[in-house]
């Protein structure tokens, strides 16, 4: 082949001429028009045809998100994914492989011009507009809910106190605390399942808007099924029947570890033996452009979900059928008997996730170890606890005096001085007592629980093995110490081997979780980000075995990863948010992993390693020096504002014992009420005062750069009591108050924004439950913020993350368990989907009968037609 010279300038308004000389074959009119494209964004006046976008010109994922995005609005040109820019990471590669696309894009011609015309695409289906009136009465109808269960609960704890009070000795106030105690519980459980008879019936595939009346029962049946203590029996039999109260099909020897409760039971149908690891979402409905619809989720005998999983409404698996880790089933789907399916949306695959053989276990030892978890929970756990309230009411002199009626009432500096001693008192010993509980009760009870043992379920080692689980999970302590230096003293504290460590003052974030800390293995200089969920514990429907997770060194893990033992990564890895774990193949090393199933990417960009010269020798403990010391100020800072809104709560319950005997009951359902107000405005304005009352801006920063460290102290400013909002107009307002500038009537079904201040979310826009607006990005040692904006009326499905620099258009549609990648520009209408997202023009149309959907398009991620029957 003759070699050629092809030059073809690019100059434009206020631009250079730009040369596209490249010495090779004759390059074509699309390779031009890539490359002038490119140009702009690397900053170069050259862009040979074979140099490699990563290597070669320095580029990284950000700007390759934003040159798919630009050749996206150019009609003529194909339009790659960001999976398509890894695999074929050269203009020529690039161009060769989407050839085929470009003749289908210009298949259709104007007649008039003979310009190309762009196929048409299905529209998702338009946003339901409720108006003001609507809205605001189904926030009233809310509110008023929320003051009557408060009420309620008021009268019942001012009564039983004093039936228990007037109990003599010991053992009748026992005998007293059990009653109560039980019958409270018995009542918390029963009442969501009557409410959901009387309110419902039997859920229906159907649709109605948010807002409405229909959407009120709704609301109401799902805040009771949330609120309800039955949540924490997950994994036992309890859990199980619980749910076929609810109208569930469940048959035998079903294991259900996740806490997300089904909210549509009646579209439940579980067959025998199925096993469905924790976080894990089947709801059986979801919002969709201001709607909410419902649908079955149906799944056969011996079936594995695995963690970190979503379920979409009319979906199927047959029997024998396997889900792996980080994966999702897109409305439609179905996977066929005995196949094993993984990835978002889920594809084909011939890893085996059930990795533990069975082990004999019936339903006589279901039933007895679900009998005997009930009676520990009726006679011993809730009557101490009541006991304990009752004692903290008499026994401790700052409440006890207030509730004698010959005391008259106390002066407002002895209020306050009672609140402090008393505050202090609780505060300092759940941190001092539950540090040390911490580490020593899990190292006692783990030696009974070998590792690589298979032990059956509902046993002495299952219980065993759940306790240590429980305990060394608690998020109070991963918050306090992570994202500091002090996060690995407390992992090795827990059982953690982390090898010899190379402090970077970020090794852990502080969100991390296991089933066991002392199966856990770390290489040095590993970093871990948010969202970490270390899988050392593998179960079958009659069985479980602990073994060691073990990650390799140097490597960086991003958010939200759920990593198994057996994990085929080795050393120096990077490991993206929301990535798929391959547990197949050869060990990879010094490659980076994106998405879900996973391909390779590079392990690290030019732009990354711009502050190397702060990773090590002089510069790297003059600079971890100064961040060990903001960061021990963050975590007084944090022990400050949690004790003290711990004060303001008991000064709070103290006043109101004080006015007990002038309005009566009535205060303590005041107190309820005003807890949930108080704690809301507290909270909202520490993030406020830390912030200045200003708004972050974007950057772009070494983790040793001051701006970082104020985000890490943000990051500890509690969020949990959102959740309590979910579902209402109130989450909206909230968020508002954080900074986020939110529109009108957005339904908020549990988003999560990270940096507020850096978020739009336009009008009537629709977030379910598990969705993630992450506006930040931390890879080894940079650190990296952006804006996100969601146009009006877009949609995020069920635990869909989207990073930072992303503008979704008005009225797209993100799939649910989808990854939205940094720097996307998803545009008005679209429908996109998978783990890294990409265009779906189909999903939504209709949902896929029986079989394999399509990878690229018959997922399909969000269909707006009524839910069938």
């Amino acid at each position: 082949m003759v070699e050629q010279s092809s030059e073809v300038p690019i100059s434009g308004p206020g631009k250079p001429a730009v040369s596209l000389s490249d010495t090779g074959p004759v390059r074509t009119e699309t390779e031009n028009k890539l490359a002038a494209a490119l140009a702009e964004l690397v900053g170069t006046e050259h862009v040979p045809a074979e140099s490699h976008f990563f290597t070669d010109l320095g580029a990284n994922s950000l700007v390759m998100a934003q040159f798919c995005a630009r050749l996206r609005k150019i009609p003529d040109l194909p339009s790659p994914s960001i999976r398509d820019i890894y695999r074929h990471p050269t203009i020529r590669s690039l161009t060769a492989a989407l050839a085929p696309a470009a003749p289908a894009a210009a298949a259709v011609t104007d007649k008039a011009n003979g310009t190309p015309v762009p196929a048409p695409v299905v529209a998702p289906a338009p946003v339901t507009r409720t108006g003001r009136l609507g809205h605001l009465l189904c926030g009233s109808s809310q509110l008023l809910i929320f003051l009557v269960y408060s009420l309620v609960s008021g009268f019942v704890t001012a009564t039983a106190y004093e039936w228990i009070a007037a109990g003599s000795g010991a053992l009748e106030i026992y005998l007293r605390s059990l009653v109560f105690g039980s019958g409270g519980f018995l009542a918390l459980c029963a009442f969501p399942v009557v409410a959901k008879w009387l309110l419902v019936g039997r859920w229906k595939s159907a649709e109605f808007p948010v807002w409405g009346l229909a959407y009120l029962r709704f609301w109401l049946v799902k805040a009771l099924l949330h609120a309800n203590p039955m949540v924490f029996l997950a994994g036992t039999p309890l859990y199980v029947l619980y749910l076929r109260a609810l109208g569930a099909r469940i048959g035998k020897g079903v294991t259900i570890l996740s806490r997300s409760v089904p909210v549509c039971t009646d579209l439940l149908t579980i067959g025998s033996g199925t096993v469905i690891r924790k976080e894990c979402f089947f709801l059986g409905y979801r919002a969709y452009a201001g709607r909410i619809q419902t649908g079955p989720v149906t799944l056969g005998r011996d079936v594995f979900i695995g963690e970190k999983t979503v379920l979409d409404i009319d979906t199927t698996m047959g029997d024998g059928a396997q889900l792996g880790h980080s994966s999702g089933l897109h409305r439609g789907q179905t996977v066929p008997a005995g196949e094993r399916w993984h990835g978002s949306p889920a594809e084909p695959t011939q890893v085996d996730y059930v990795r533990v053989p069975p082990a004999r276990c019936g339903t006589a030892r279901r039933i007895w170890f679900g009998s005997v978890t009930l009676l520990q929970m009726l006679l011993l756990y809730l009557p101490l606890a009541v006991g304990g309230v009752y004692i903290l009411f008499t026994e401790v002199p700052a409440i006890g005096k207030r509730l004698d009626p010959q005391t008259a009432a106390l002066s407002r500096p002895e209020l306050i001085s009672d609140a402090l001693t008393v505050s202090l008192a609780l505060f300092s010993g759940f941190v001092v007592v539950g540090l040390v509980a911490l580490y020593t009760a899990p190292r006692l009870l783990s030696l009974i629980v070998r590792p690589d043992r298979v032990y059956p379920l509902y046993g002495l080692h299952y219980t065993l093995h759940r306790a240590v689980s429980r305990m060394t999970n608690i998020k109070f302590y991963a918050w306090l110490f992570g994202d500091s230096s002090y996060i690995v003293h407390y992992l090795r504290g827990l059982g953690y081997d982390l090898s010899q460590v190379e402090q970077t003052g970020s090794n852990f974030g502080t969100e991390v979780q296991h089933e066991t800390p002392f199966l856990v293995s770390v290489g040095s200089g590993t970093m871990v980000a948010d969202g970490l969920s270390l899988i050392n514990a593998d179960y079958s429907s009659t069985s479980f075995r602990l073994s060691r997770v073990a990650i390799g060194p140097r490597n960086f893990l991003g958010n939200n990863i759920a990593y198994p033992s057996g994990g085929r990564t080795g050393d120096n890895c990077l490991l993206a948010t929301k990535v798929m774990v391959p547990l197949d193949g050869e060990v990879r090393e010094g490659v980076g992993l994106l998405g879900s199933p996973c391909f390779e990417i590079p392990r690290s960009v030019d732009r990354d390693a711009r502050f190397d010269h702060l990773r090590s020798g002089a510069e790297l403990r003059r600079h971890l020096a100064a961040k060990n010391r903001y960061n021990l100020i963050s975590m007084t800072w944090m022990l400050f504002a949690r004790w003290l809104h711990v004060f303001l709560l008991t000064l709070l319950a103290l006043v109101s014992l004080d006015l007990y005997g002038v309005v009566g009951h009535v205060v303590i359902a005041l107190y309820l009420a005003l807890t949930l107000a108080l704690s809301t405005a507290y909270y909202v304005l520490v993030e406020r005062l830390m912030t200045r009352f200003r708004g972050l801006t974007p950057q772009l920063c070494s983790i040793y750069d001051r701006s970082f460290w104020l985000h890490e102290r943000l990051w500890k400013v509690p969020v949990q009591y959102l959740n309590i909002f979910n579902g209402t107009p109130f989450k909206s307002l909230v968020w508002r108050l954080l900074g986020a500038r939110v529109g009108k009537r957005v339904f908020d079904d549990g988003c999560f924004v990270t940096e507020r201040t850096l978020a739009v979310i336009g009008d009537e826009c629709t977030l379910n439950i598990g969705s993630k607006i992450q506006c930040h990005s931390q890879e080894d040692g940079t650190f990296k913020s952006d804006g996100i904006t969601l146009g009006a009326g877009c949609t995020l499905g069920v635990a869909a993350h989207v990073h930072y620099g992303v503008t979704l258009g008005e009225g797209s549609v993100l799939a649910p368990d989808s990854f939205l990648m940094k720097g996307e520009e998803v545009p008005p209408n679209a429908q996109w989907g998978g783990n890294p997202a990409v265009d779906m023009p189909e999903a939504g149309s209709r949902p896929h009968g029986p079989g394999r959907a399509p990878r690229t398009s018959g997922a399909t991620a969000a269909a707006p037609s009524s839910a069938t029957s």
